[in-house]
């Protein structure tokens, strides 16, 4: 008997086979989270490398919370009578 646990790969092999066959409905669930867990920490690792660098145009290039922005650029298209002025996205009607 203690031929069996001798070495550390029975017991290891011992404890794999359990968890298969008392923790197999939750493996999915546990791979999930395991995952999850590894992108949090991907990215704040990443986090902490641009820590101390700063980019202007990565600031002004990325999306905008909490303001409405014009393009500098952008006309108002003309209207025609009886169309909409409400800034609503309609197409042109086809009278002749």
């Amino acid at each position: 008997m203690g031929r069996l646990f001798e070495g550390p790969w029975p017991i290891v092999i011992i404890i794999v086979v359990a968890l298969l066959l008392f923790a197999a409905p939750k493996l999915p669930a546990m791979a999930r989270s395991l995952g999850q867990s590894m992108r949090i920490i991907k990215s704040e690792v990443k986090e902490m490398k641009n820590d101390g660098k700063t980019d202007s145009t990565d600031t002004e290039s990325g999306p905008v919370e909490g303001k409405i922005v014009n393009h500098p650029q952008a006309k108002p298209a003309p209207t025609q009578p009886g169309e909409p002025t409400n800034g609503t996205d309609v197409p042109p009607s086809n009278r002749a």
